[in-house]
C-alpha cells in the first residue's frame, strides 16, 4: 500500500459517526488537495468486509456519488448514523461536515 492510500485510510477512520467529509477534504488532509478522485478510487477498491467507514465520504456538492445498490447502501448507513439524506441523496454539508 502506498503512503497516500495509508493516509486516506487514517483520515477516513477519523470521521466520526454522524458526520461526513468530502473526497476533497480527505485528499487535503492527506496533503494532496488535488487528489480527490484518487480518494474515490482508493475507497472503491476496499474489500466488502472492510471496517473503514467509507460511507461517510461524499462528493463536494454534498451528494452521494454512487449509483444503484451501493448508493442506497451508503444512504442507509448515513441515515442509521443520524445524518439526514434527502431523497436525491444530498446531505447538508453545513450541518454534517466533519471539521477536524
Amino acid at each position: 500500500m502506498d503512503n497516500f492510500a495509508a493516509q486516506v485510510y487514517t483520515y477516513v477512520m477519523q470521521v466520526p459517526e454522524g458526520n461526513v467529509a468530502t473526497y476533497g477534504d480527505i485528499a487535503k488532509l492527506a496533503g494532496m488537495s488535488t487528489y480527490s478522485r484518487h480518494v474515490g478510487k482508493i475507497l472503491s477498491r476496499l474489500p466488502k468486509d472492510s471496517k473503514l467507514p467509507w460511507h461517510r465520504i461524499i462528493n463536494s456538492k454534498g451528494e452521494i456519488s454512487l449509483q444503484g445498490g451501493r448508493g442506497e447502501h451508503q444512504k442507509q448507513c448515513l441515515l442509521d448514523e443520524g445524518v439526514f439524506v434527502s431523497g436525491k441523496g444530498k446531505v447538508a454539508l453545513k450541518q454534517y461536515r466533519y471539521k477536524p
